[in-house]
Parts: C-alpha cells; sequence; structure tokens
C-alpha cells in the first residue's frame, strides 16, 4: 500500500514538472490574430517548425536565428515569452 502511495505522489509531481506555461487568460476578442503573431514571432529571428495553442498561450517549436532548438510560450494578447526552453 505505501508503494503504491509513494508511486502516485511521484506521477503528481512528474506531471507538475511537465506542465505548461501559465498565460494570463485574455478574451478571446483580445488576442492577436495567429497569422500576425507567427509574424512578429518570425520577425524576432524565429523559425517556426510549428505553432500551436496551448490553453491561454501560443506555443513554437522551432529554431532561434542562432539555430538553437527552441520551445517558447508567448502571451496571446502581448507576445511577451512566458516560458521559453532553448536546447543548442
Amino acid at each position: 500500500m505505501q508503494k503504491i502511495a509513494a508511486f502516485l505522489v511521484a506521477g503528481v509531481f512528474s506531471t507538475a514538472a511537465f506542465a505548461g506555461a501559465n498565460c494570463s487568460k485574455h478574451p478571446k476578442s483580445e488576442w492577436m490574430p495567429e497569422a500576425d503573431a507567427k509574424a512578429k514571432i518570425q520577425e524576432q529571428g524565429y523559425n517556426i517548425k510549428k505553432f500551436k495553442v496551448d490553453g491561454n498561450c501560443y506555443e513554437i517549436y522551432g529554431t532561434t536565428k542562432d539555430g538553437k532548438k527552441a520551445e517558447i510560450y508567448f502571451d496571446t494578447k502581448t507576445l511577451e515569452i512566458v516560458k521559453s526552453e532553448i536546447g543548442s
């Protein structure tokens, strides 16, 4: 029984570690249109391989202008970076 409880607790904490970013909740009417968001993100030097909506965030998978892998979450209204993971 203790092993099961420990397993469940570990599962809860590991899930939280992989959770997405916490973006502000804006009404969809205030969101920047996806096409505009993609264009502005590319103007910042990112190459977008995948663009998607994740909860209240715009999320991209792609590369930086230096060619590094990037996973970045943006606020849907302001395009402020909420969370980023830049690799090699």
